[in-house]
């Protein structure tokens, strides 16, 4: 596979805190690269430092060989990299269709409701969506300029046990095109499920990293979570 995403010694942080440490990893066209750790790990500071809302950072981050280290966060955007946010705020007095089209660059055409799915909401407004309605939404608007890397923070928050796997079926859509992803949330079994390998972070510093099977096999991971008990599974 095509590494389209090279991180080498991040550091991040918000505020004078440094909270990430000596991270390093790539992320490859058309795979899901999963991110778990344990509440305060630093994971939501490792997406805002490659997206470019960190306060603090050092190391280097390539994008399809362009580095990506001192760029805001529309300009990242504009080279290729896109992400979701755990809140699902959206425009409430616009319709869907509307909410996409906010997002869009003038040279990248209007909103296509129908190749990102939301062809039968498009006209309705985001108070009369559900839950997994909303995320659907707050995705399309990630996927608009067409990503080559796709960052998702939390997107299973809120959904129940069916629009769970509609979810992983739709990250599973998303990587066929070829784009990577990184996929971080608390749903463990849904990383393992999803996912082609998984990172673990835990205060700041990824301390495992594998095959799903692997991670949930690795010591590392059961302290993180458990304190040495047993490693995360199946609820």
């Amino acid at each position: 596979m095509t590494a389209l995403l090279s991180v080498d010694m991040l550091a991040a942080g918000q505020g004078g805190t440094r909270i990430v440490e000596d991270v390093s990893f790539t992320l490859e066209a058309g795979s899901v690269t999963g991110l778990i750790g344990p509440n305060g790990a630093g994971k939501t500071t490792l997406i805002d430092a490659l997206t470019g809302f960190a306060t603090i950072f050092a190391g280097s981050v390539h994008l399809d060989g362009a580095e990506l280290a001192g760029l805001a966060a529309h300009e990242r955007q504009r080279h290729g990299l896109a992400r979701t946010f755990q809140a699902l705020e959206l425009f409430d007095s616009l319709a869907v269709a509307e909410n996409l089209a906010v997002v869009t660059r003038p040279t990248a055409g209007s909103a296509d409701t129908g190749r990102l799915g939301l062809a039968a909401i498009a006209d309705r407004l985001p108070a009369t969506l559900s839950h997994d309605e909303r995320a659907a939404v707050a995705l399309g608007r990630a996927l608009i300029a067409a990503p080559k890397v796709l960052l998702l923070d939390e997107p299973a928050a809120g959904l129940d046990p069916a629009d769970r796997r509609e979810l992983t079926a739709r990250i599973r859509r998303i990587a066929g095109r070829g784009v990577a992803i990184l996929l971080v949330d608390h749903d463990v079994q849904l990383v393992f499920d999803v996912c082609d390998r998984v990172l673990v972070l835990d205060g700041g510093r990824i301390v495992a990293r594998g095959l799903p099977a692997q991670v949930r096999a690795d010591p590392a991971v059961r302290a993180a979570y458990l304190g040495g008990s047993e490693a995360p599974g199946p609820r």
